[in-house]
């Protein structure tokens, strides 16, 4: 019995996975309902044959996120980085890795200052049961997964299940912004995002960057394999990249009532975490989209849920084989991490869950492949850290925009 349960949830998570690779355009209206009805089906079929699945092989037990180890910027292994003077940041026109800190001042453009007009920010709702993308996972509470036995780099969760959610979105629209015009924008995760609000106010006034649309889009919950935020942020793949496109920046331009630009040169991406994966995810498969990436302590590691063969190792394949073995892609990237990020803060023990060693390897592949980026080595500094974004935030906005030239599409 429990293994006739074990195939219906196994068909279950690759309905669910397969559910996520189409567009909103064209067949996939025609095959998302159903997909839909196929998983209720599943759902009811493993509620009859066995009422307790998922129970019978208990997940592992919560434990508290150990505290990173402090890593040192020059141990061997690691990409060559200029040292600058404490407090201060890199050029912001200059490429290449740098070393910062220990001590993160709150840069002079983070701060509201007389005459500076300050943009109007709106927001709205969007819910799953109006999605044909994401119509919604979680993992129960207070579980995680299992390492799967065969493969330390596979981690089996048995306690993910569709569920709803609601997100929502937050536009920033500059003083400076002309009703009717086509305007340059900015995506990012985990919103709503303050800090970029307020450094793209001082940062527009002084015309260090475009007169740019900012959306901050919150995620769909949870963190991680098994849930709504894993599926959309650590996925490899060009579906968030669509759902974004299709979903969420109509109904942008229809609620902020501003026309956002279809220049992929004139578009970028942002986030922390697994938001920064995402954001250059977004890029690296949906180039026509978007060139400008901007990361902080990017989850550049082996954590994306369900498996997938062609990138078995999440995005740790971006610096292990993506970037090395394909032609260099335009975009120009902004990485961060810090000291002290994450070092293998769950069960997994794969030797692909060190933040600060996958963004020294980013670093050292991205400078083979010839690409614009700037790499910051925050000493002092956590996960996505704050007293860090809030010192390096306007520099990294100026480094990444520092080549645009305003299109009219």
């Amino acid at each position: 019995m429990r293994a006739v349960s074990a195939m219906l949830f196994c068909a279950l998570l690759m309905t669910q996975a397969h559910a996520q690779t189409i567009t909103v355009a064209g067949a996939a209206d025609l095959r998302s309902a159903p997909r839909c009805l196929s998983i209720t089906l599943l759902v009811s079929l493993i509620g009859v044959i066995n009422p307790v699945f998922g129970q019978s092989a208990p997940p592992a037990q919560h434990t508290e996120r150990p505290t990173p180890p402090t890593r040192d910027p020059n141990t061997p292994g690691y990409v060559t980085a200029k040292e600058l003077p404490d407090g201060s940041n890199p050029p912001a026109n200059v490429d290449g890795n740098f070393i910062i800190g220990p001590s993160h001042p709150v840069t002079p453009e983070m701060t509201a200052q007389n005459g500076v007009p300050k943009g109007t920010v709106i927001e709205f709702t969007m819910n799953s049961t109006d999605s044909k993308i994401y119509p919604g996972i979680a993992r129960d509470a207070n579980t995680f997964g299992t390492v799967d036995p065969a493969d330390a780099a596979k981690l089996v969760v048995t306690t993910s299940r569709p569920a709803p959610y609601t997100r929502k979105v937050t536009v920033y629209i500059p003083k400076q912004y002309v009703p009717g015009s086509v305007a340059p924008f900015i995506v990012g995760a985990d919103g709503p995002d303050g800090l970029l609000f307020s450094a793209l106010d001082t940062l527009i006034a002084q015309r260090k960057v475009p007169v740019m649309i900012a959306i901050s889009i919150s995620n769909g919950g949870g963190d991680a394999q098994g849930s709504e935020r894993g599926l959309e942020y650590d996925t490899m793949s060009g579906v968030y990249a669509e759902f974004v496109e299709n979903e969420v920046l109509p109904m942008v331009e229809t609620q902020a009532r501003v026309k956002l630009t279809k220049d992929p040169d004139g578009r970028a991406t942002m986030g922390g975490s697994s938001g920064g994966s995402c954001a250059l995810i977004m890029a690296w498969y949906r180039p026509e989209f978007y060139h400008r990436v901007l990361t902080y302590s990017g989850t550049f590691i082996n954590q994306q849920w369900p498996h997938n063969p062609e990138t078995p190792h999440g995005a740790w394949e971006f610096h292990e084989h993506l970037i090395p073995n394909s032609a260099a892609k335009p975009i120009r990237i902004w990485m961060e991490v810090g000291d002290r990020d994450l070092f293998n803060p769950n069960v997994m023990r794969d030797n692909m869950h060190d933040w600060v060693l996958a963004n020294e390897h980013m670093a050292s592949a991205l400078a083979a492949k010839g690409y614009h980026y700037q790499f910051v080595f925050a000493r002092n500094a956590g996960h996505v850290d704050r007293e860090v974004k809030q010192r390096t935030l306007p520099e990294a906005l100026e480094y990444i925009w520092q080549d645009y030239r305003h299109g009219t599409n």
